[in-house]
């Protein structure tokens, strides 16, 4: 076996049991860290794929943001309520439900589309392209997103703050 697909095969591998550990763990707080694990894994993938601008974003906007925002979230509002977390019950049917969903709509996809393959070789590089693009064409845009963000956490630090 190639040492390409051996790896490929071990991130898959993690990104499914990262996954299902998401959704199947009941404390809140392991399930977030199943999140990070998928998010490496799925990181791997675009190393994997020479994405490397797309590896990095990967890492530092899901990993570093989106699951530390998770966590300090399921953090601090854990002790607010003051009460224990229920139990659902409805693990085994809400797992059929989405397998069905999720195959209702994944199969007329595959069976439907036509999936070229690209004869030409892959750039080599492709994050200073990107960075040309976001320092240049898209600088405007890009800064009013970093407001948007500024304004975000100002807000969630207003709202979580005591009183």
């Amino acid at each position: 076996m190639d040492v390409i697909l051996f790896v490929f095969l071990v991130l898959a591998g993690l990104t499914l049991l990262g996954a299902l550990g998401t959704v199947l763990l009941r404390n809140i707080v392991h399930s977030a860290l199943s999140l990070v694990v998928t998010f490496v894994a799925v990181a791997g993938i675009y190393v994997l794929l020479s994405a490397d601008y797309l590896f990095a974003v990967q890492i530092l906007i899901y990993v570093g943001a989106v699951a530390t925002l998770i966590l300090f979230g399921v953090m601090l509002t854990r002790g607010i309520r003051g009460e224990q977390p229920q139990n659902n019950n409805q693990i085994l049917p809400a797992a059929i439900m989405a397998l069905l969903l999720f195959a209702a709509v994944l199969v007329p996809v595959i069976l439907n589309t036509v999936w070229p393959a690209s004869a030409g070789a892959p750039p080599q590089t492709t994050t200073g392209l990107l960075g040309q693009e976001l320092m240049g064409t898209y600088a405007l845009p890009f800064e009013i997103m970093g407001l948007v963000l500024l304004v975000a956490l100002v807000g969630a630090i207003i709202v979580a703050r005591d009183r």
